[in-house]
Order: structure tokens, then C-alpha cells, then sequence
């Protein structure tokens, strides 16, 4: 069953709404003892998507794992502005790994727990689009072809941030890089999630950072599963992106909104659940507020590269269901 929607009628953080709700329906952020998986002291920009994502998904796999958990995080933005040596902003069992073998150290991580008998500890993989999408795809299509017992979560910010904001595999059409300065005029990026769904694992979904609960839910399905899981969540970057830092969660919310990030959960290499768009919007208005489609807009506007990312638009609402049934499933 996909998360409960739930209607706050009063005014106030989100924190005051759970406190009206039973604590089996309250949020993991609503637990005074939470693990605050990733507390203060990091550097993240102001606003930024990652930073916000990963403490919800680590501080809901903890909970989901009675504390018991341990981390393997590849490089990358996450790993570099929260732990800069001698410093870590991280409280729980965490590994840093290189740019492009998360997938396989946390495969070993499980596979030294089962030798020692330690069923009762999980184990997380992470790392952004860069180092999972394109570097560290070879080492995770192995663990999933391995079926190993972990969940990774990949935090898409559609380039390559860290080292520069360059172009990565999910970077999408038209947005400009430092290394495409005249935007992205090729290529259709990699849809990660369909890769592994392809896989037939046992659990695969996506999720952005406007939709904290449903976020934390799907963190904790992954973890009632045994096996490789995959989840794949989009998370803003207002330096990479070009926008403004409060503007994180309405540009999330937009790319959902207009289908060019559809949300959906997959068992076994099938769709089960999709969330549907209840106000369908053009994707103009999820290119317009960020600095990197600027260009499109410009004096003499292309029109042409607009309706190439309508047209997948489009064809993500029609295959996927996301304001009818879907075409195929």
C-alpha cells in the first residue's frame, strides 16, 4: 500500500502536524530520538537537496533497522562536505569509498556480516548520480545481477557537482555544464531506475525531497526486503542548478509535476504503485526558475530543444500512468 496522505488543516512546521497524528503514523523526523544520522558541522551549500535527502533516508533506515546499520558512501559531494578531515558530521557505522565501487564494498560489508553470523545488521550503499550512473554502473549492475542484501540510494543532482558542475549520465537535455557551456544538445541520459528494474530485483523506487513522507516510506519498504534494492531520489542543487537556495523543494515538486521525474515503486521488476499528478504542468515551468536552461529563454529562444524535453514529458505521463492508466506496465 503506498504512503498514507495525510491532510494537516492547521498552520505550523510539519513537526506540529505528526504531533496530531498516532505514533505509528508520525514521521521518523518527528521522533524526539531520532538518530540524526547526519547532524551539524557539514558543509553542504545553503539549500541543498543531498544534504536534506540524506539525513531522511539514513535516519528512517536506522529506524527501520532497529539502529543497526552500517553506511558505505562513495565520493562525491555528500561524502566531501560531511567529512572533511580530521571532522565527520555522521552518527552511524560509515565507510567512505572511492567514486565508483560503493556497490561493491557495501556487497563486501554484507558479505563479511553474513560470514560472522551478524544477520541483524544492515547495509546501505549511497552515492550521487556521478558515481552511480556513470562511474560505478558496472558495480552495481553486478550487485544487482548478484542479488546482494543492499540497498543504494542514489541522490540525482543531474551532474557532477563536487568538481565542478560537469555532465554526468543523468544530467538532462539541454541544461548547461561546465563541460556542455552551450547546453546539453545530446544525449537522453540513463533512466537508472528502469536499469534496475531490467535487473529484476526485488524493490526499486523513486522518490524526491518534496515528498518527505513518501520518501521515508519507501526508505522503509526497501528495508523489509531481502536482497539488492535500489532507490533513486531527486535532490535539487541550487549551485549547480542555479537557483535560488529557498527554491529547493518547489523545483523538486515541479519535476514531478510536469512528468519529467516520474515517482513510482517496482517488486520483481514490475511497477505496483505510481503516484499521480494532480496538477499537470509544462515543463516550461520547471525550466524557467533554473539558471541552467537560461539559455532557452534567451533572445533568440529554442523553441525546438523546449518541445524535445515536452515531448519527454509526455511520453514519461503516458508510459507510466501518471494522470491515467498507464500504457504499459
Amino acid at each position: 500500500m503506498p504512503v498514507q496522505r495525510i491532510k494537516f488543516y492547521q498552520t505550523g512546521s510539519f513537526a506540529v502536524g505528526n504531533r496530531l497524528l498516532d505514533p505509528d503514523q508520525q514521521s521518523v523526523q518527528a521522533d524526539a530520538g531520532r538518530t540524526n544520522s547526519l547532524t551539524t558541522g557539514h558543509r553542504a551549500c545553503q539549500g541543498c537537496g543531498e544534504a536534506l535527502g540524506a539525513r531522511y533516508v539514513l535516519d528512517a533506515v536506522m529506524r527501520a533497522a532497529g539502529s543497526r546499520a552500517v553506511t558505505v558512501n562513495a565520493t562525491g559531494c555528500l561524502e566531501v562536505f560531511s567529512t572533511p578531515y580530521p571532522e565527520s558530521s555522521w552518527r552511524v557505522a560509515w565507510l567512505h569509498s572511492l567514486f565508483g565501487n560503493a556497490p561493491a564494498v557495501a556487497t563486501g560489508v554484507a558479505a563479511a556480516l553474513k560470514a560472522k553470523g551478524r544477520t541483524d545488521v544492515r547495509v546501505v550503499g549511497q552515492g550521487g548520480d556521478g558515481g552511480t550512473v556513470d562511474i560505478g554502473l558496472a558495480c552495481l549492475s553486478g550487485m544487482f545481477e548478484r542479488n546482494d542484501d543492499v540497498l543504494y540510494v542514489c541522490y540525482d543532482n543531474g551532474g557532477y557537482m563536487n568538481t565542478g558542475v560537469q555532465r554526468s549520465g543523468a544530467t538532462p537535455h539541454g541544461a548547461v555544464t561546465t563541460t556542455t557551456p552551450a547546453g546539453n544538445s545530446f544525449g537522453q541520459g540513463k533512466s537508472l531506475p528502469l536499469i534496475a528494474m531490467a535487473h529484476r530485483i526485488p524493490y526499486v523506487a523513486t522518490a524526491t525531497v518534496a515528498d518527505l513522507r513518501d520518501l521515508e516510506y519507501k526508505v522503509t519498504k526497501a528495508m523489509e526486503y531481502h536482497g539488492a534494492r535500489y532507490l533513486h531520489v531527486l535532490v535539487p542543487c541550487p549551485l549547480g542548478w542555479r537557483t535560488a537556495s529557498d527554491e529547493t523543494i518547489r523545483i523538486a515538486r515541479l519535476a514531478t509535476e510536469t512528468g519529467l521525474f516520474p515517482v513510482f515503486e517496482a517488486v520483481d521488476g514490475q511497477i505496483t504503485d505510481v503516484t499521480r499528478i494532480r496538477r499537470l504542468r509544462p515543463v516550461v515551468d520547471y525550466l524557467r526558475p533554473q539558471g541552467r536552461f537560461a539559455h532557452l529563454f534567451g533572445d533568440t529562444p529554442r523553441d525546438d530543444v523546449v518541445g524535445r524535453i515536452q515531448a519527454e514529458a509526455d511520453r514519461n505521463i503516458r508510459v507510466f500512468g501518471l494522470t491515467e492508466p498507464a500504457e504499459v506496465s
